[in-house]
C-alpha cells in the first residue's frame, strides 16, 4: 500500500463573492440587458457563495483569446502549483531533493514545458526527478491521479511522490457565448490548486509517516457519453461542453460500480466512514447521494466546499481531502476508518481510491 502524507490546497489571489461575479458576467456576455435573469438565478442556484480568480474583473474582460488567457495559465498556474507543493512538502518535513516522481495534472491551460517540468528549478526538485504531465482529465484528475501514483509507489515501495494539480477555470469563460452550458460553468467553477505528497509503504515506515493509506483503485469510463463533458477547443480557447444528463450517467452507473468495488474488498457501501467526493455542483452531489442511498450530511465538507471556493475541477477533491484529513469540517477520521475517495469527469468516467486510516 501506499501513504497519503500530506495535502496542501491554494487559491488565487482575487476572493470575490458569487453576486459580484455573477454581475460582471452578465455585463460582458449580455451587455443589452437580456438574460441577465436567467444568469442571475442560475448562478444563485450553484449554492456557490465565494470564488478566487486568477485575475481581477477588469483585467479579466480583457482577455481576447487563447494566448492570453494561456499565458495568464502559465503565469498565475506555476506560482499556485509551487506554493502548493512547498507546502505540502514542508507539512511532511520532506525536502524537494527527496521527490522520486512528480504528477501535474490541468485542463484549463497549456504548457510546454509542461508544469511539472517548469517547478523543476523553482522548488530545487532534483534533475532526474520522473515527471508524469496529465492533461484531458478534468475533474476526475484529482482521484486519478492520486490512483495512479499509488500505482508507481507499490513498485517502488521506497519513493516518494507529488500530484500537483493546478486549475484556472475562469480564463476558459467565454465572453461571446451566452449558451446555458456556459452560463452554469461561468457560475460554478473557480481557480486554485492543490499539491499531494505520497510515499511508498517501506519509505512510510522508515520516516514515521501517518495518514490514510491506499489499498485499491479502479477506473471505469462510460461508453457513448463522450459529449457529456469536455472542451470544443478553438480561436477563443476553450468551450465548455456541459450536458444536463450528467447526474442521469451517475445515476446509472455508480451504485454498481461503487458496490463492486467495495464487494472484491469485502465490504459495503455501510462499512464506509468516510466519503471523498469531488464537489461537481448542486445536481451532481444530489445524484451520489441517491445512487449511493447516502444519508443526509454525508456529504456536507464536499457541499461546504463548493459554497466557500466553487468548484475547482481536478483540485476540488483534493481541498476536500485536505479538509477531511485536517478535521476543520469536523473530527478527523479515527484509526481504523475506511474512506471512499471519488470524482468523475470528461470521457465521461469515474475513479475510486479505497482509503484505510
Amino acid at each position: 500500500m501506499s501513504t497519503i502524507a500530506a495535502v496542501h490546497g491554494v487559491l488565487a489571489p482575487y476572493d470575490y463573492a458569487q453576486p459580484e461575479i455573477t454581475e460582471a458576467f452578465a455585463a460582458v456576455v449580455a451587455p443589452n440587458g437580456d438574460k441577465r435573469d436567467l444568469i442571475r438565478r442560475i448562478h444563485a442556484a450553484t449554492g456557490v457563495q465565494r470564488r478566487h480568480l486568477a485575475r481581477p474583473f477588469a483585467e479579466d474582460a480583457q482577455l481576447t483569446g487563447l494566448g492570453q488567457a494561456n499565458d495568464t495559465f502559465i503565469r498565475v498556474g506555476l506560482a499556485l502549483a509551487e506554493a502548493a507543493t512547498r507546502g505540502a512538502l514542508d507539512e511532511t518535513g520532506l525536502r524537494p531533493e527527496d521527490v522520486d516522481l512528480v504528477m501535474a495534472t490541468s485542463v484549463t491551460g497549456l504548457a510546454v514545458p509542461s508544469i511539472d517540468a517548469r517547478l523543476v528549478p523553482r522548488l530545487g526538485l532534483r534533475d532526474d526527478v520522473k515527471r508524469v504531465p496529465l492533461f484531458g482529465l478534468g475533474c476526475v484528475a484529482g482521484a486519478a491521479g492520486v490512483a495512479r501514483l499509488h500505482d508507481y509507489l507499490v513498485g517502488h515501495p521506497d519513493d516518494v511522490a507529488v500530484l500537483v494539480s493546478v486549475e484556472l477555470c475562469s480564463l476558459t469563460v467565454q465572453r461571446d457565448d451566452a449558451s446555458m452550458a456556459n452560463i452554469v460553468a461561468s457560475g460554478l467553477f473557480g481557480d486554485g490548486a492543490a499539491a499531494v505528497v505520497m510515499v511508498g509503504e517501506r519509505r512510510a515506515q522508515a520516516l514515521g509517516l501517518t495518514g490514510p493509506r491506499v489499498v485499491a483503485t479502479r477506473s471505469r469510463l462510460y461508453p457513448g457519453t463522450e459529449r457529456t463533458m469536455g472542451w470544443d477547443i478553438g480561436e477563443s480557447g476553450f468551450r465548455i461542453v456541459l450536458s444536463p444528463g450528467v447526474a442521469d450517467v451517475i445515476l446509472d452507473h455508480l451504485e454498481s460500480d461503487v458496490e463492486g468495488f467495495l464487494a472484491d474488498h469485502a465490504s459495503t457501501t455501510g462499512d464506509v466512514d468516510v466519503w471523498v467526493s469531488h464537489p461537481g455542483g448542486p445536481k451532481v452531489l444530489s445524484a451520489v447521494e441517491s445512487a449511493l442511498d447516502l444519508a443526509p450530511g454525508r456529504l456536507d465538507v464536499s457541499r461546504r466546499s463548493l459554497a466557500e471556493v466553487g468548484n475547482l475541477s481536478s483540485a476540488s477533491v483534493l481541498h476536500v481531502l485536505r479538509d477531511v484529513l485536517s478535521g476543520s469540517d469536523g473530527p478527523s477520521p479515527s484509526p481504523g476508518s475506511t474512506g471512499v475517495l471519488l470524482a468523475m469527469g470528461p470521457g465521461f468516467c469515474a475513479e475510486l481510491v479505497l482509503l484505510r486510516w
